[in-house]
């Protein structure tokens, strides 16, 4: 999304750099409805994580980072950690090894006020992609999301809280996307992962601060893991210059309250049918509506902007 386009550039990651395909906003379909907006400031990017890995390498590696692959780290001490059976001292320890982190259950921050889980798929399709728009396709129980990732490659993803469904289970639920991708090679293998909100009491305990999903995580319909992460990084940095870990904790809050706002609203459009299918008319009909919906959600829009134009969907949503 563009606000993590411009959070990664200010950490020196070029997305143009790396390949990455553009897209220009969010289009929802649901039936025959289809409701569109660009976004208020700047592109998205789609890319494969692959490419986007290794991009992210040869910037550490270019920045003086010492990777140490394959190394086994098997738990904190007080100077440092212990990797391959010897104590590797450090100052600093940052856990950013995912949603299981093993660095979060050493540090004893695993406590959390709110969790929930869906379950993801993905298959890439060697295809031009047919717009400009990422793609968010509504279903009853589940949605397929349509990314671009270069100029002849599409990502199809499904997301449900069902772990047992799969991509050719419900692709023929949405004849039109379908229809589209029958002639189109699938060009890699369905892969699954989990896909969670979480939210911790704490990121950090004396010298250790949690990073990216391992320091708690938004569902991933709203696009915005990666956006964290970086924003996490540059708040986790100046913290780690000024010598206090308290001041990331305040600068991760801050920075969770809107995605977490925008996963609860859309997770709230997944549960329920009607009121998702009485938004898409209102999107259909107003389509400022999903203007300033995208605004808030890249957060381009201003306090008293987003209470405007909530009263305005939720009146629309009720008068439908």
């Amino acid at each position: 999304m563009p606000d993590g386009v411009a959070a990664a550039r200010a950490l020196g990651i070029s997305l143009e750099d790396a390949g990455a395909r553009p897209f220009r906003g969010i289009r929802f379909c649901e039936g025959g409805l289809a409701a569109e907006a660009a976004f208020p400031e700047g592109v998205g990017f789609g890319m494969r994580r692959t490419g986007l890995h290794d991009f992210m390498v040869e910037r550490a590696a270019a920045a003086g980072v010492q990777m140490m692959w394959g190394a086994s780290v098997s738990g904190l001490e007080p100077d440092g950690v212990r990797v391959g059976g010897e104590l590797l001292r450090a100052r600093w320890i940052v856990g950013a090894d995912g949603g299981n982190s093993a660095v979060r259950r050493w540090a004893g921050l695993d406590p959390y006020v709110h969790h929930s889980r869906r379950y993801g798929f993905r298959r890439h399709y060697q295809v031009a992609p047919w717009s400009d728009f990422m793609e968010i396709h509504w279903g009853a129980g589940c949605q397929l999301y349509l990314t671009p990732v270069s100029e002849g490659e599409i990502c199809l993803v499904l997301i449900s809280r069902d772990q047992r469904q799969r991509l050719d289970h419900v692709l023929p639920r949405f004849p039109e996307l379908q229809r589209r991708l029958a002639s189109a090679a699938a060009v890699s293998s369905e892969r699954g992962g989990v896909s969670t909100s979480r939210r911790l009491r704490r990121v950090w305990r004396g010298n250790v601060a949690l990073v990216g999903d391992a320091s708690g995580s938004v569902d991933a319909i709203t696009g915005e893991g990666l956006c964290l992460v970086f924003q996490q990084s540059a708040a986790l940095a100046e913290a780690l210059a000024a010598g206090d870990l308290s001041r990331y904790q305040a600068a991760h809050r801050r920075l969770g309250r809107r995605p977490a706002l925008m996963a609860d609203l859309m997770l709230l459009l997944d549960r329920h049918e009607s009121m998702r299918s009485r938004a898409m008319r209102a999107f259909a009909a107003r389509p400022p509506l999903l203007s300033g919906m995208l605004a808030m959600h890249v957060g381009e829009l201003s306090a008293l902007g987003c209470a405007s134009n909530g009263l305005a969907l939720g009146w629309q949503i009720l008068t439908s």
